[in-house]
């Protein structure tokens, strides 16, 4: 019996994995952006194209599907490329993996930082993911694999518990429970319950943190403790560097600065070629 469980939940699992037709992200990411700009402890927010990413950010309400830690190198794993693995997440049908940041570079995703996490903090935090490398996927647990399969609306009361469903096991995780673990470890919050105690004498915020297997991935996005860094901006973002499909093109000058129209407006260079646009005049 055990043995057909976990041959249909690997069917299943197949199934939910299996890439969504058309999708095509509207801000793919720059891979070199990206590598440049994270950091160890940055949680990466990915919208996934798969089936189960689908059920997931219908329930969660959310553009993001998946979260990943960036952790730096995994030791010396690397794929066969020669590119480290620098990603430790949780995947449905594999548990929790290591992975190379180009496995992303086609999707639309989101840097979350934890600000002011100590650098010893920090390093605990990436231990504790990459250490859980190996952790198992429960797919045994049917139940648990048959939440992202429902056709039917969710009660938005009833979405997050719907995500959380599952064994209890603490060695079979998903993608948000093992970050919201990591960062527990060290009692760095990411969404907490507040409770507010009213008194003659004081008013004091009660932070409680909220169990792992609540969290969504959005939860980083949206978490007042995590900033949202955006790559492009990061490494210096010049609007007047940007071409626009309605400029023609034309050479810069010999002295490499930009044309400007005869109301003193700077022109915009192809980013790709640098070379200049024009502006015809009337």
């Amino acid at each position: 019996m055990s043995i057909a469980l976990d041959r249909f939940g690997h069917l299943i699992a197949h199934y939910l994995e299996r890439p969504a037709d058309g999708y095509e992200p509207f801000t793919p990411s720059d891979p070199d952006a990206l590598r440049a700009t994270l950091r160890p402890g940055d949680v990466l927010l990915v919208e996934g194209n798969s089936h189960v990413s689908g059920v997931i950010k219908y329930l969660t309400q959310s553009t993001w599907s998946h979260a990943a830690l960036y952790v730096g190198r995994v030791g010396d794993r690397e794929t066969a490329d020669g590119e480290p693995l620098t990603l430790v997440e949780a995947n449905l049908g594999q548990g929790v993996v290591a992975a190379p940041l180009s496995k992303y570079a086609r999707y639309h995703t989101r840097i979350c930082r934890p600000i002011g996490l100590s650098e010893e903090d920090c390093a605990r935090v990436c231990a504790y993911a990459a250490e859980r490398i190996g952790f198992d996927y429960d797919l045994k647990n049917i139940i648990d694999l048959l939440r992202y399969l429902l056709p039917l609306p969710v009660p938005q009361r009833w979405r997050r518990r719907l995500i959380a469903m599952g064994s209890g096991d603490p060695t079979r995780i998903i993608c948000s429970a093992l970050i919201a673990q990591a960062f527990e470890l060290v009692r760095y919050p990411i969404l907490p319950k507040i409770t507010r105690i009213e008194s003659e004498v004081a008013r004091e915020e009660i932070l409680e943190i909220r169990h792992s297997s609540l969290y969504a991935p959005r939860d980083f996005d949206i978490s007042p403790f995590f900033e949202v860094v955006k790559p492009t901006l990061s490494n210096g973002f010049d609007y007047r560097r940007m071409q626009w499909a309605d400029l023609p093109l034309a050479q810069p000058s010999a002295d490499g600065s930009l044309p400007a129209v005869e109301d003193g407006t700077p022109l915009a260079p192809d980013l790709d070629t640098g070379s200049v646009a024009t502006r015809q005049s009337a």
